[in-house]
C-alpha cells in the first residue's frame, strides 16, 4: 500500500481512538454531572459524588483537546468547514463546558443552599448538553451536513441551527447521553457506598437498556436515510481537493460496507454484548467490569458509525460530490508522518499517567470523608 494511503487510513483509525477516549473518559464525568441530582439527594451525598470524579475530570479533558488538535492537523479541511459552518453549535458546546470548572470550584465556597443548588444545576447542564451535542453531531454526519465549496475552496454553510437538531440527530444525542449516564453510573458504583451505590446501579441498568433501545431504533432508521457512495473520481492517494469526484446518494447505502465485509457486523454486536455484560456485572456488584463494558459499548457504537461511513468523514447534503472523505481531506505526507511519531510517543504516556492517577486516588468516597477533608470540593 502506498505510504500516503496507509497514513490516511491510520489517521482515520486514530481519529476513532481519540473519539473513543473522549466519549469514555469525558463522557464518564459528564454522566456523573448530568445525574448528580439523582445520585445525591442531600448536600453531603452530592459532595461525595462530585469528589469521586474531582481528581480526574480536568485531566480527562485532555482527550477533548487531543481530538480537536488531531482534526485540526490531520484533517484541516474538515476542521475549517465544521468550525465555520457549525459555529453556533460549537459556541453552545464550549459555553456549556466553560461553566463546568466553575461548578466544581465554586460550589462549596458558600454554605447557602441556593448557592450550591445553582452550581448543581450548572453541573447538570454542563454534563447533559455536551453529550447531546456530541451525539447529534454524529447523527448529522450520517445525514449529511448542508455545505458546499466554491471553485476557490471557500466553504459555504446553507443550513440553520435548528435543522441540526432534527429528530434523528436528537435520537443520536439521547443515545450519547444514555451511554454517558451508564459510564458515570459505573464510576459512582466503583467509588460509592450504601444508598448512593445502589442508585448508581439502578441508573446504570436503566441507561444501558435505554442505550440498547436507542441504538436499535437508530440502526433501523439509518436504513431509510440516504447513504453516500463514491461513484468515480476519488483517488485514495490523491491531493486534498474534494472537487474531483462524483457521489451518489441511495437509501440504505450506509450498509454497503457491511454487505461487502460481513465481519463488520461484529462491531455493532460488540455494543449489545458489552452492555448486556455490563448490566449483569453491575447486578453482581462488579462495578469495574461494568465500567470496562461501558467502554466496549462506546467502541461498538462509534465503530459501527465509522465502519458504515468509511471513507466518508463529513458528507455534504448540499452537494454530495463535494463531501469530505479520508482520501481528499487529509494533510500532507509529512504532517501525517510527524503527527504519527508524536502520537506513538505521547498516547502511551497519557494512558500510563491516567491509569496511575486512578490507581493512586482509588477507594470509596463517603459524605463523612468529604466533610472531614479540607481539600475536598
Amino acid at each position: 500500500m502506498e505510504l500516503y494511503v496507509a497514513l490516511k487510513v491510520i489517521w482515520w483509525a486514530l481519529l476513532g481512538v481519540l473519539l473513543l477516549g473522549l466519549a469514555v473518559m469525558v463522557g464518564m464525568d459528564m454522566g456523573v454531572g448530568a445525574a448528580l441530582h439523582y445520585f445525591g439527594r442531600s448536600d453531603g451525598e452530592r459532595r461525595a459524588v462530585i469528589n469521586m470524579i474531582a481528581p480526574h475530570w480536568d485531566g480527562n479533558q485532555v482527550w477533548f483537546i487531543l481530538g480537536g488538535g488531531a482534526v485540526f492537523a490531520a484533517w484541516p479541511t474538515i476542521y475549517a468547514t465544521a468550525f465555520s459552518g457549525l459555529y453556533i453549535v460549537m459556541l453552545v458546546l464550549l459555553w456549556s463546558m466553560i461553566v463546568r470548572p466553575l461548578g466544581f470550584e465554586y460550589r462549596s465556597k458558600l454554605e447557602s443552599p441556593r448557592w450550591r443548588s445553582l452550581w448543581d444545576w450548572t453541573l447538570f447542564v454542563s454534563g447533559a448538553v455536551p453529550m447531546i451535542v456530541f451525539g447529534a453531531a454524529m447523527g448529522n454526519m450520517l445525514q449529511g451536513v448542508p455545505f458546499h465549496f466554491s471553485w476557490a475552496m471557500v466553504s459555504y454553510y446553507t443550513g440553520s441551527f435548528i435543522t441540526l437538531f432534527n429528530p434523528f440527530a436528537v435520537l443520536c444525542g439521547l443515545l450519547a447521553l444514555a451511554l454517558a449516564l451508564y459510564q458515570g453510573s459505573a464510576m459512582v458504583m466503583n467509588r460509592g457506598d450504601g444508598v448512593v451505590r445502589e442508585r448508581a446501579r439502578r441508573l446504570l441498568t436503566g441507561a444501558g437498556l435505554s442505550a440498547l433501545a436507542l441504538f436499535t431504533i437508530g440502526g433501523f432508521w439509518v436504513w431509510f436515510i440516504g447513504g453516500y457512495v463514491i461513484t468515480g473520481g476519488a483517488a485514495p492517494g490523491g491531493p486534498a481537493i474534494p472537487l474531483n469526484k462524483t457521489v451518489a446518494v441511495h437509501a440504505g447505502a450506509w450498509f454497503n460496507n457491511y454487505a461487502a465485509h460481513p465481519v463488520l457486523w461484529l462491531v455493532p454486536l460488540l455494543a449489545y454484548v458489552a452492555i448486556a455484560v455490563g448490566i449483569a456485572a453491575a447486578r453482581r456488584g462488579a462495578s469495574l467490569v461494568a465500567w470496562w463494558s461501558g467502554a466496549g459499548a462506546w467502541a461498538g457504537v462509534l465503530g459501527t458509525l465509522g465502519a458504515a461511513m468509511f471513507p466518508f468523514l463529513m458528507p455534504s447534503s448540499s452537494n454530495p460530490s463535494q463531501s469530505l472523505t479520508v482520501w481528499d481531506a487529509s494533510s500532507s505526507v509529512g504532517t501525517l508522518t510527524w503527527m504519527l511519531v508524536f502520537t506513538v510517543i505521547f498516547i502511551p504516556i497519557i494512558a500510563v499517567y491516567t491509569s496511575w492517577a486512578f490507581w493512586v486516588m482509588r477507594g470509596t468516597v463517603t459524605p463523612e470523608k468529604v466533610e472531614n477533608d479540607e481539600h475536598a470540593y
